[in-house]
This record gives structure tokens, sequence and C-alpha cells, in this order.
């Protein structure tokens, strides 16, 4: 088949999915479930981490392992899997992925050791990356520029109920269950994703798909990473959502052990918190060029840190942490829209590679991240590595500044 009748095939499915308003917004829904798979991976457990390094009688950092585990697997699961839905199609990966998922939160649950777990934990990332991924990389198959960056912030919006409901939702049944039961209603979750999953339809045309064998896809990385563009949102989203798995991995010792929250209350402050990065998300969209929303994103996020690293040396006041928190997590909401439509479109002819180095960027940050805010005096820690992490975030703020808005209608 030729180049053009390849495109022309491809053009005629997106025009179809797009036309198609009732499938427009279940697909919205789906993907909305598809991106919280890979939220509630981690959110969900995280009020039972106290009580999980209790359980099996391991330090802190060996506890908060299981939150590097699995954000090690949505990175390895995401590298892998991007070239596989460029050669075989969406379908096939996020049917087999979900089950994956579900195999091993089943099997976290009969774990002997606090080694065994994280090690499911590995298995578990890899199987909700399959879907984290696929949120971002199925609307760029379909949509472009504005109509991709609307999408891709209503999306991220209503997903805030994901990380609102998650630690509430983790917190109640820790309390009732035991942390075995949070892994239960993951695989639960996981199930209905993957009952759902014959209405969706394949959204990349096999005339567009990767030729040859799957592995050759690899290749496409390599044109990825020399696209500068690209990669200074990649990094900077990886920036930014590196400090808010800092914020997930710190939260539970902080609010639980330092202020005496029960895991119920604390999923209840969590989940308040996280619709600020959902009210950041939807505003983004309000900026011309859209760029300009994660820069003001940035100048706010330092501002917050700032206030929050000194609350945490000095004032140990958990309504001034929960002020800054939220002004951070709100600046958050306006980069992660804005870097992840930005990265999109730049890459979105190679989408699934494209998708899969936007999101592992955050996770390799995330999994670096995650113990060093357990060593030693949790609330210094934490405060060290926000600074570090906001640094970073301004740094590439200051990089993209420099290139030139591409999404300004």
């Amino acid at each position: 088949m030729s180049l053009t009748q390849s495109s022309s095939s491809s053009s005629d499915l997106s025009r179809k999915l797009r036309n198609d308003k009732g499938y427009y917004w279940f697909l919205v829904t789906y993907l909305v479930i598809l991106s919280a798979l890979g939220s509630f991976v981690n959110d969900m457990y995280s009020p039972a981490l106290p009580a999980m390094c209790r359980f099996f009688g391991c330090s802190v950092p060996l506890g908060q392992m299981g939150l590097t585990m699995g954000m090690i697997g949505l990175s390895i699961g995401q590298l892998v899997l991007g070239p596989v839905s460029d050669r075989y199609g969406r379908k096939p990966v996020l049917i087999g992925a979900v089950s994956l998922f579900i195999v091993a939160a089943v099997a976290s649950v009969f774990s002997p050791t606090i080694h065994v777990f994280n090690t499911c934990r590995l298995f578990q990332g890899i199987g909700a990356a399959g879907g984290y991924f696929l949120a971002r990389t199925i609307p760029a198959d379909i949509y472009s520029g504005r109509p991709l960056a609307r999408l891709m912030a209503l999306i991220g919006a209503i997903n805030g109920i994901a990380p609102a409901s998650a630690p509430v939702i983790g917190g109640v049944t820790a309390d009732a269950w035991g942390w075995q039961g949070v892994f239960v209603v993951l695989a639960a979750f996981a199930g209905v994703v993957l009952l759902f999953s014959p209405r969706m339809k394949e959204s990349l045309a096999p005339a567009n798909r990767a030729k040859g064998p799957w592995i050759d896809s690899l290749k496409g990385y390599g044109a990825l990473l020399h696209n500068r563009s690209f990669m200074v949102h990649v990094c900077y989203k990886g920036a930014a959502l590196g400090l808010l798995f800092a914020y997930i991995s710190a939260s539970p010792f902080i609010l639980q052990t330092h202020y005496g929250l029960s895991q119920t209350i604390y999923g209840l402050v969590i989940g308040f918190n996280a619709l600020f990065v959902a009210a950041g998300s939807m505003l983004a969209l309000r900026f011309h060029p859209l760029k300009r929303a994660a820069r003001t994103g940035a100048f706010i996020l330092l501002s917050g840190v700032a206030i929050q690293a000194v609350a945490l040396y000095t004032i140990h006041s958990i309504w001034v942490f929960e002020g800054a928190m939220i002004v951070i997590l709100f600046a958050l909401g306006l980069i992660f829209s804005t870097t992840n439509t930005l990265a999109m479109n730049e890459g979105r002819a190679r989408a699934g590679e494209a998708s899969s180095l936007l999101g592992t960027a955050g996770y390799v940050v995330g999994a670096l991240v995650s113990p060093l805010v357990g060593m030693g005096n949790v609330l210094h820690s934490t405060a060290i590595v926000f600074v570090v992490v906001a640094v970073a975030v301004c740094v590439c703020s200051q990089a993209s500044s420099r290139i030139a808005p591409d999404l300004d209608r």
C-alpha cells in the first residue's frame, strides 16, 4: 500500500471516530478509567504504607520500595508496550497488559515477605503501563493541535477524580480489610476495564502501523530522543511528575505518623488535595499560547515549594503543610496538562513511542526520589527533595520558553 493510501486510511478512521459524538464521550470516560489505573497502582495503597511496614516488619525505605518497583514497572512497561502497540494496534496491548495487572494484584495479596510483595509490584506496574500510556496515545491517533489539547485537558481534569478518590478508597479499604483488601479492589477495578474493552474501537488503522518485527519499532525512540522540542517537554513533565511522586511517597508518614491522621482521614485529605491538580489542568486551556500555562505553573510551584520547605523544617503545622501542598498541586496541574499536550503534539507521528517516553520520564524521576523522602527525618528529607526537583522543573521551564509556541490557537 502506498504512503498516500496509508495516510488516507488513517485519516478516514480518525474522521469517523471524531464525528461519532456518542463514541467520543465513551472514549473520554474509558480513557479516564485507563489513566486512573496508572494512578491507582500507587495512590490507592499509599494510605496502607505505615501498616504494611509493621505487617512485614520492615524499614520505611524498604516499604517505600513498593512504590519504586511500581514506578519501575510502569517505566519498563511503557518502553516495551509503546512500540508493540505501534506494530500490532492499541487493543491487543490493552487487553494483555490489564490481564497481567490482575494476575499480579491477586498474587501480591498472598505475599509472604516484603521482597515477594515488591516483586509483584513490578509486574503490577508493567500491567498498569498499558492503560496509562494508551490514555495519551489514543487521543494523539485521532486529534492534533487545540482539539488534542482540549481532549487531554478534559481527561486530565476528570481524572482528578482518580487521585482524589484512590486514597479515600484505599484508606477505607485498608481500615476495613487490611492492606490485602486494597489489592483485591485493584484487581476488581482492572476487571471492569477489561470488561468494557470490546467497546473501544481500534484507533490505529492497520495501514498506519509499523511494519516488520516489532523490535524494529524501538528505532523510533532514536528519532524522538533527537527531537529537542519533544525532549524538553518530556523532561519538563518528568520533573513535575517526580515531585508529585515524592509527595505521594512522603505524605502517609507526614500526615499519619507525624500528625496522627487515620488511614481514612488521610485518604480524604489527599483526595481533596488532588482536586486542585484537576483545577489546574482545566485552567491551562485558557492560556494563549498554551505553553504559557506551564511557565506560570513553574513560577507558582517554586513559590509553593519554598514555603513548604521552610514549613517542614521550622513550623510543623498540618494547616501550613496543607496550604502549601494545595498551591503546589494546582501548579502541577497547569504543568501536566500543558506538557502532555505539547509533547504528544510534537511526537504524534510516533505516538506509541512518544507516549512511552513521556510517561517513563516521570516514573524514572519518581523511582529515584520515592526512597529518598524516607531517609532520616522524613520532614527534612522531603523538604530537600521538593526543592531539588522544583529547581529542575524551573530549568525545564526556561528551556521550554525558548521554543517557539506551536499551539497558539
